[in-house]
């Protein structure tokens, strides 16, 4: 009986100790993961947006020369077709590199 008893007691308090709701599991629900329209740009600071554009300006100044050829290949039809077969680079070349009279 004695067994029976404190075998209960172990039951009743791992289940209570299992079920505890803590704080931690509410701060999902306490903060909306949506931002309404007026407060959308308050999370940034004006010498942040300031700071990012800038750094903007420099990543496009400084692209890769295969960046800039995926671009120009991007926005022609016939070379990005072409590129989905054969691969950036081979319609680059096949469709730009000879038009300006570079050679292979």
């Amino acid at each position: 009986m004695r067994s029976l008893l404190l075998l209960t007691c172990l039951a009743a308090l791992a289940v209570l100790t299992l079920c505890y709701e803590s704080h931690e599991s509410m701060e999902s629900y306490e903060i909306s993961p949506f931002i309404n329209r007026r407060n959308a740009n308050t999370f940034m600071t004006p010498q942040q947006r300031w700071r990012a554009a800038v750094q903007e300006r420099i990543r496009e100044r400084n692209k890769p020369t295969y960046e800039i050829n995926r671009e120009a290949c991007d926005d022609y039809k016939l070379c990005e077709q072409y590129a989905m077969l054969y691969g950036y680079n081979a319609a680059y070349n096949r469709y730009f590199r000879q038009r300006r009279g570079e050679k292979k």
